[in-house]
């Protein structure tokens, strides 16, 4: 088969297509032939080298869709010809409140989605929601399995509750504005480009907010008086402090993730005083993976995918994911239509 593989950290250089030998399942498991991968920006620290138990060669990609077609020793619930949707984790364990240490995301050290075929536990095999296209099921896993954790497990939305998402524009971002506007929440955005911050008010969101501008913590206090029930902060870096600023008294911030670097300094009286909740997360369980579906499902939600790329052609896609000009998920098309 042809697959991307990794051979040793770097930049988009090191992403090589190349042939591969077919996947064999083994007891339990199951082979997929992918039609479509999504990226993340996970595939891209983790080809440099920058993330945990990173282990090389390796194929990278935890997003993935397709068409099961071969079946392992004892798997009787999946059968070649079924179209499916892979949760993207190994070994979450027994506790829904964290995962076990055992833990990983497909797709380095494990080979995950960026090939034409891929096997994986039976349990790691959902049926793929039939209002979604291909590119578009293959946007979901990572993305929304996270945002149904960061809003539901461990936010605790509730309808009518003010929600802010800042940064507008990622897969992620987008996930969380489609899901939290679904559950009936108010949502507020900030970004640092004007067309994103247009697509996301087309989308459902009631306020936005250039973080570019001098006075952008002022106009969001004037939009939400009160402060913001929820925060996903999927950022960190130096805006952090004003995140705790615009929360409302007893407010909740879920962290997510750092991708505006380490946060400079924290007023540990400003968390205190105003009884917030600091809540961590990554990821998601099975079950808030089904969960997740069932959501989906109900409110017909579609992620927003912003462009497709070839298989062959990885190494762009990931230039164009790194450059941060996208509006929801960048998809790889693997062998499905066009």
């Amino acid at each position: 088969m042809k697959a991307i593989v990794v051979r040793e950290p770097g930049g988009v250089d090191k992403l090589r297509y190349e042939d591969v030998a077919d996947p064999v399942p083994g007891p339990g498991e199951v082979r997929v032939r992918l039609e479509y991968a999504g990226l993340n920006r996970r595939d891209l620290y983790a080809r440099m080298g920058q993330y945990p138990r990173v282990r090389f060669p390796a194929i990278p990609g935890s997003d993935g869709a397709g068409v099961v077609d071969a079946v392992g020793a004892g798997v009787e619930a999946l059968e070649a010809g079924d179209a499916v949707i892979i949760y993207p984790a190994l070994n979450w364990g027994e506790d829904e409140r964290a995962p076990s240490r055992a833990f990983e995301i497909l797709g380095i050290p494990t080979d995950g989605t960026y090939a034409e075929q891929i096997v994986v536990p039976a349990a790691n095999v959902f049926p793929k929601p039939g209002y979604l296209t291909g590119p578009e099921a293959a946007a979901l896993p990572l993305v929304g399995l996270t945002a149904y954790r960061c809003l539901f497990a461990r936010g605790k939305l509730e309808a009518g509750e003010q929600v802010l998402i800042p940064g507008i524009g990622g897969g992620l971002a987008t996930m969380l504005l489609l899901m939290a506007t679904a559950a009936g929440a108010h949502v507020a955005v900030t970004s640092s480009q004007d067309r994103k911050m247009t697509r996301a008010r087309e989308m459902g969101a009631y306020a936005s907010v250039n973080y570019r501008q001098a006075d952008y913590v002022a106009e969001l206090r004037r939009a939400v008086p009160d402060g913001f029930d929820l925060i996903v902060d999927t950022l960190g870096g130096p805006g952090f402090e004003d995140l705790v600023a615009v929360a409302r008294p007893g407010g909740r911030l879920v962290l997510v993730g750092a991708t505006a670097g380490p946060v400079p300094s924290l007023v540990l009286p400003r968390i205190f005083l105003k009884h917030l909740d600091l809540l961590g997360t990554s990821m998601g369980s099975p079950l808030d993976f089904a969960r997740m579906l069932d959501f989906c499902l109900e409110h017909q939600i579609h992620p927003i995918v912003d462009r497709v790329f070839p298989l062959a052609e990885a190494s762009a896609a990931q230039e164009y994911l790194w450059a941060g000009g996208q509006f929801g998920k960048v998809v790889l098309q693997v062998s499905g239509p066009t």
